[in-house]
């Protein structure tokens, strides 16, 4: 994730997904309904009902891996070279491009098992969904840490605060394989994507562009505490965040949806 844009969209993805999952729990609680079977509408029975009747997210975790993996190629000029010899030697090109790489097609497989499964199969196979998704962040949180080589500075310290956070991420959904229904683990789900997602947008702008338009320094002790700061800020932005949301779904689901 080199570059601005190389945090930004990973970010905003990561972000818009907890908000996919901030929604889906909140309707979960307030319709008490299994938080994976959410009610759905009664479908019309026309040409159009089988469109009606598909999950798109996992069509969207394919498109934004598609879109992340066009960008990273963008970004080295589509010269994706895994291994140059020179002078006799065997030398691996892009380490970082390389990580990206892995880490976008893992998300690819992921919305590949969401589309087979719930689009494909006789019966939806949550099992296999978690599964991949939990597989895919444990891929993740390696290769973030392998990522933190030859930082120092306000790079180490922010992307040390977004490994704890995508740790955290990788045990909640580690645990939703024995606990695939308890909204407490989609709660903290949506949460931690959340944190993670607008943490790694602020990272982008913080390296990259900042918003005051001075570059943060890494041999200010000031500039390293304040990205803490504003990291548990984010954190308390996240948890408002959850809470608008089950306020509004209350109101939605409770009010506008039971008195249409």
């Amino acid at each position: 994730m080199g570059g601005f844009e190389g945090h930004l969209y990973p970010g905003l993805s990561l972000f818009l997904y907890g908000l996919y999952h901030a929604g889906l729990v909140s309707r979960a609680v307030i319709c008490n309904s299994p938080v994976q079977y959410p009610p759905h509408p009664t479908w019309s029975k026309g040409r159009w009902a089988r469109l009606q009747q598909m999950c798109y997210i996992g069509f969207l975790k394919i498109l934004s891996s598609c879109i992340l993996v066009v960008q990273e190629l963008h970004s080295i000029h589509w010269q994706l070279i895994l291994i140059t010899k020179m002078y006799h030697q065997r030398n691996f090109m892009y380490r970082k491009q390389w990580q990206h790489l892995t880490l976008y097609m893992s998300f690819f497989l992921s919305g590949c098992v969401d589309v087979v499964s719930q689009n494909l199969l006789p019966k939806r196979c949550i099992i296999l969904e978690q599964g991949a998704q939990a597989l895919s962040m444990w891929l993740l949180l390696p290769l973030m840490v392998s990522h933190m080589q030859d930082t120092e500075g306000v790079e180490l310290q922010t992307h040390m605060l977004l490994i704890q956070a995508l740790f955290l991420l990788t045990l909640v959904v580690t645990a939703e394989l024995w606990a695939p229904n308890a909204w407490l683990l989609w709660t903290l789900k949506a949460f931690l994507y959340l944190v993670t997602g607008s943490w790694l947008i602020q990272i982008g702008f913080m390296l990259f562009r900042p918003i005051s338009g001075y570059q943060w320094m890494d041999d200010d002790e000031n500039d390293i505490a304040f990205a803490t700061t504003f990291f548990c800020w984010h954190v308390a932005f996240s948890a408002f965040l959850m809470v608008w949301i089950y306020g509004f779904s209350m109101v939605w689901y409770c009010y506008l949806v039971a008195d249409a």
